[in-house]
């Protein structure tokens, strides 16, 4: 059997970090079985769905490198299909016709309320063959009455339900459009779904798409519910815990790996590993060994797994990364130094690509002022001689490597009797516009020999204007 898992978001929002996790799960489970992936969009809230939430979901899916077998599939284009299994239900007294209105409803859970008991439709339509003038009927799953569902839930081990407990749920509605019960099972049948994993929020709907399913004939996937991602307050994940879209990760300068690996950690633990390479999670990803609790996100530990992740890829890999960092800041990488070799001076220093961006900007942009904290403590009278003295020898330098720029540096600071970060400080403040910046002479040869001379010029100027004024 080959195993076949699936995602199916509803475009009415963007990827977010459940959502992802999820696919994560379920793209992970068919890779190490060597199965499919399929891609559903759950799109039949007409009024809800977006194009754009439509994109933002692929988008977020591309981003993560999680790649879809089949799909996407649109439940909008498969109406035909649920209409012909509504007609069969129908037709094998699986369903009926529910003429009752919404008034008689509403008082019908009124009065169950008042005598203190659960709110549920009682069935009165299950024996009525007779329409009601005016009354556009819904149409309802008549759900079995005795008897349990079992669950052997791949999670959270067997869950038994009485179908007793069950009301008999609508499956299409008065304008006939079929409802979310309806359209997963005949989608997850059709698609030949073998697990379905999914969110726990999803585990009460489950005893009612197995009665579906059985009524129509077929046997139910194999269920995997995972627990829900929690803030750091124990609250659900929602949007006051800050980034929880998926592309928001990305805008902010992370990688999608670290993602993806804090992602898998959120429920899912092999021994005390932290770090796993992409194909050592397909390796070691077992769905049995997700945790029944939930998880807390924490945000402090994916800023330190992205700070592992930016430090130990390859410099192409995250420079690829840094390059769209660069553009949102009006940046072209080809105006200053390889962003390869910036990657390797600033990835020690940096934990975000948003940080590692605008630490480096001075590598492609004059800056308009010095931080005057920086300014005021080394871009004093006493920095100009050695200042001049390192321009002249920059100057005549034919040989711009960050060893020879060392040397200079160094013996500048013997030549005057000073200590290397007396000398180093001010230059560095001189090209960068502030007190931070990888190693001087790495930083300088990055740089490149016109622009470190201009702006070692420019300093010695505004120490000589700040001392004319004083």
């Amino acid at each position: 059997m080959t195993i076949r898992t699936r995602f199916a978001p509803s475009p009415t929002g963007y990827l977010h970090v459940g959502g992802a996790r999820t696919a994560l799960f379920s793209w992970l489970h068919a890779r190490k079985h060597g199965g499919r992936f399929v891609l559903r969009i759950e799109d039949t809230d007409i009024e809800r769905s977006t194009i754009e939430s439509v994109n933002a979901i692929l988008e977020g899916m591309t981003w993560l490198g999680l790649e879809y077998d089949e799909g996407p599939i649109h439940q909008t284009e498969r109406f035909g299909r649920y209409k012909e299994v509504i007609q069969q239900l129908l037709e094998s007294g699986h369903a009926y016709r529910c003429y009752c209105t919404k008034e008689e409803l509403e008082q019908m859970r009124e009065e169950q309320m008042r005598r203190k008991e659960k709110p549920r439709y009682d069935g009165r339509c299950r024996t009525k063959r007779e329409p009601r003038e005016g009354v556009e009927p819904v149409i309802r799953f008549r759900n079995p009455v005795e008897g349990v569902v079992v669950v052997d839930d791949l999670v959270r081990g067997r869950v038994m339900f009485d179908n007793s407990e069950l009301d008999d749920l609508i499956i299409a509605r008065s304008d006939g459009t079929p409802t979310y019960n309806l359209t997963v099972v005949v989608d997850d049948l059709d698609m030949g779904i073998t697990h379905v994993i999914r969110g726990d929020d999803h585990l009460n709907n489950t005893p009612r798409q197995i009665n579906i399913l059985k009524a129509l004939g077929a046997q139910p996937p194999q269920y995997a519910h995972v627990p829900m991602i929690l803030g750091d307050d124990g609250k659900r994940l929602s949007k006051r815990h800050g980034a929880v879209s998926v592309m928001q990760y990305r805008e902010e300068g992370y990688l999608p790996e670290a993602l993806l690996n804090y992602l898998v950690r959120l429920g899912w633990s092999c021994g005390d590993r932290e770090i796993f390479a992409l194909d050592e999670m397909i390796a070691l990803f077992d769905i049995r060994d997700v945790n029944k609790s939930a998880s807390t996100f924490n945000s402090e530990k994916l800023l330190w797994l992205n700070h592992q992740y930016i430090m130990n890829s390859e410099p192409e890999h995250v420079a690829h990364h840094l390059s769209y960092q660069m553009s949102k800041l009006d940046v072209d990488p080809t105006e200053g130094p390889a962003l390869v070799e910036v990657v390797k001076a600033q990835r020690e220093r940096t934990k975000t690509l948003a940080e590692m961006a605008r630490n480096s900007l001075f590598f492609y942009r004059d800056f308009d002022g010095y931080e005057e904290k920086a300014a005021r403590k080394n871009l004093k009278p006493e920095a100009v001689e050695p200042l001049t003295d390192m321009l002249q020898n920059f100057q005549a330098l034919p040989d711009w490597s960050a060893k020879a720029i060392h040397r200079i540096v160094k013996e500048t600071a013997e030549l005057r009797g000073l200590k290397l970060g007396k000398v180093a400080q001010p230059l560095r403040v001189a090209v960068a516009g502030g007190p931070v910046s990888p190693p001087i002479d790495i930083t300088l040869q990055l740089l490149g020999r016109e622009r470190t001379l201009r702006r070692i010029e420019r300093a010695i100027a505004w120490i000589e204007a700040q001392g004319a004024n004083a």
